[in-house]
């Protein structure tokens, strides 16, 4: 399964919950919102522990970019420069888009 779907997971889980604390909440049943709300909450930390990896895949990938970046001024590789730096960017890409 890939991360876009998990995180899709996690937001319908979120939705979920959010619709059955609204119905317990018009019903006046406290344990349906309180069930409501904590699988809101389930759906919300599935699509952090989504974006925290993915931070952490952008991290590798920057750092790895930089590193092959460096090799290449190094040996005066034109093509490894680039190569390194579009690595790198890439990873600071995910990153922000995981925040």
């Amino acid at each position: 399964m890939g991360n876009t779907s998990k995180r899709a997971k996690g937001k319908v889980e979120e939705l979920a919950g959010k619709a059955k604390a609204t119905v317990g909440k018009v019903l006046g049943n406290e344990q349906m919102q309180v069930e409501g709300k904590a699988k809101q909450l389930k759906g919300k930390a599935k699509q952090q522990m989504v974006k925290a990896g993915e931070r952490a895949k952008g991290k590798v990938e920057e750092v790895a970019g930089r590193v092959k970046k460096k090799v290449g001024a190094l040996i005066d590789n034109e093509q490894m420069k680039a190569e390194g730096k579009l690595g790198e960017l890439k990873g600071t890409a995910r990153q922000r888009a995981n925040k």
